[in-house]
């Protein structure tokens, strides 16, 4: 559809790609111009961190704080004990109150880099669902909450059906979860006026079932807003790459791995990706996304740089671009690279090369790491590795080695 919003957040939203569909486009845009709104979105608390296929829904919450309303972080503290079943193929491991308040610590860290928050009216608000989750009463809760959910309608919606389809088990705990989320709407309207809740095209769903719900129970309208679910050009889930997840805490993943994700996007994600993860003006995007052939490493270095400052700090993306221009322009050691430290106990009497590209990172497994060797990715200060059986000895780490697999991923491995 063509709607020409006359809010700053919608045209921000549909200018830089972040919208897959919404509820009312109309009704959000007089509400946005009616003051300063609340809009939130759900994280449920799985790991320490979020990764990046996180970090679209961070920035549409970033957004509608620059253009003037209240973003509120809702930690699913309380449906985080039931597990999400939209899309996936089975069930999720259930994880303990504790593990689960030790992630949403961990993930607190990350928004405190792309939000402002406190007591303003249009300062951050982080909230957990376990605040009304935890106490339900359920026989009060089938009576006043679940009894405005048609068990025919909520098997149609894709994410339940996709898994019915395959004839997988869906457990009666997780068929809750899309009642929870949509409590979770009605709750924060009532407690702080939230009309909004944002999520992955993923979650239509269950947004749309918590819109019905507040609109039943209290008589209100609110909204639903999603963001396209992002895939990279060549078809890849967007937040893994080679190595596993890009995760967004610093201790799970260096400022400099985390940039350098960045710098290996591929040239035809740079001008979208730019508009989505960054804050550059949407024709300076367009421009850096149209360059060609060796011209777009500079919309690449772009991209990685203003990225990776959002998230860590300018010092961190400078040191980043600094450790990457020595390590492959002049074939040095960059201070910044992902490190190993061996103890003397772990070398012991010699270490297996495969071994130590398995534990630096640069494989997952070690049939990956002489997969590596054998078809000549591997190399060790710069020399092409042609033994998988070479091992490593206390003599030959007098120094730091450097390992490469391809040309884009380095790590320092030096005893401790």
């Amino acid at each position: 559809m063509t709607y020409h919003p006359k809010s700053d957040f919608i045209s921000v939203m549909m200018e830089r790609g972040f919208i897959a569909d919404c509820t009312d486009y109309q009704g959000l845009d007089d509400a946005l111009l009616a003051g300063a709104q609340p809009g939130y979105i759900g994280f449920d608390a799985t790991a320490k961190s979020l990764h990046v296929g996180s970090l679209i829904q961070i920035m549409m919450l970033r957004w509608l704080q620059k253009t003037g309303h209240k973003p509120i972080t809702l930690m699913g503290g309380g449906t985080t004990k039931v597990g999400d079943p939209s899309f996936r193929a089975d069930e999720r491991p259930l994880l303990t109150p504790a593990a689960i308040d030790d992630n949403i610590a961990g993930i607190r860290q990350v928004f405190s880099a792309y939000l402002e928050y406190g007591d303003a009216p249009t300062d951050a608000l982080m909230i957990n669902n376990a605040e009304w989750l935890d106490d339900l009463n359920y026989l009060d809760f089938l009576r006043d909450i679940g009894r405005h959910f048609s068990i025919n309608r909520m098997l149609s919606f894709d994410s339940v059906k996709s898994r019915l389809d395959r004839e997988q088990s869906l457990s009666f705990l997780e068929f809750n979860y899309m009642i929870l989320q949509a409590y979770d709407f009605l709750e924060l309207n009532r407690r702080y006026g939230c009309i909004l809740q944002m999520g992955g095209s993923d979650q239509w769903g269950n947004i749309v079932n918590g819109v019905d719900l507040t609109r039943r129970v209290l008589g209100r309208d609110v909204y639903g807003l999603t963001s396209p679910l992002l895939t990279t050009s060549d078809g890849k889930k967007m937040g893994k790459s080679q190595s596993g997840a890009v995760w967004l805490n610093a201790e799970m993943l260096s400022p400099y791995e985390f940039w350098q994700f960045w710098r290996n996007t591929t040239d035809a994600d740079v001008g979208r990706f730019l508009k989505l993860y960054t804050e550059l003006p949407v024709d300076e995007c367009d421009r850096l996304g149209a360059l060609e052939g060796s011209e777009i490493n500079e919309g690449k270095i772009r991209l990685a740089d203003e990225v990776t400052t959002l998230l860590h700090g300018a010092e961190a993306a400078a040191s980043a671009q600094a450790t990457a221009r020595e390590v492959f322009e002049k074939g040095g050691v960059g201070g910044d690279l992902p490190t190993l430290t061996l103890s003397a106990e772990e070398l012991g009497d010699g270490i297996s090369i495969v071994q130590l590209i398995v534990k630096s990172g640069l494989a997952g497994s070690g049939k990956e790491a002489k997969r590596l060797i054998a078809e000549h990715g591997a190399r060790m200060d710069d020399a092409p590795l042609t033994d998988a059986g070479l091992m490593i000895d206390a003599a030959a780490l007098s120094s730091p080695i450097k390992l490469s697999a391809g040309k884009k991923r380095h790590a320092l491995v030096q005893l401790g």
